[in-house]
């Protein structure tokens, strides 16, 4: 396989979860279903809101909130799809 690059991933550090976009609420939040059971209200912050575009269905790695980390979270992370198929492909996303 010449010629081909490694893929390098960023996988989830201690205090993040894997996750993918259900819905699109609006006001830079989204509805995710994260890989511990749990669906969260989730939002872009403000360094990444322009530099990242999230739609639905796409893989994400969210850091749930000190305060109500059952709820709600803060995406850090959009994946594209061929980081995502390797995360599948490891096992770290079902």
């Amino acid at each position: 396989m010449e010629g081909e690059q490694p893929i390098r991933v960023r996988t989830p550090r201690e205090g993040e979860v894997l996750g993918t976009v259900d819905e699109v609420l609006g006001a830079s939040r989204f509805r995710v279903r994260c890989q511990d059971g749990k669906e969260r209200i989730c939002r872009v912050s403000g360094k990444f809101r322009k530099r990242i575009w999230v739609k639905t269905g796409d893989a994400v790695l969210v850091q749930p909130w000190d305060i109500q980390p059952e709820d709600r979270g803060d995406i850090v992370w959009r994946y594209t799809r061929t980081q995502a198929g390797w995360l599948q492909r490891r096992g770290f996303l079902k």
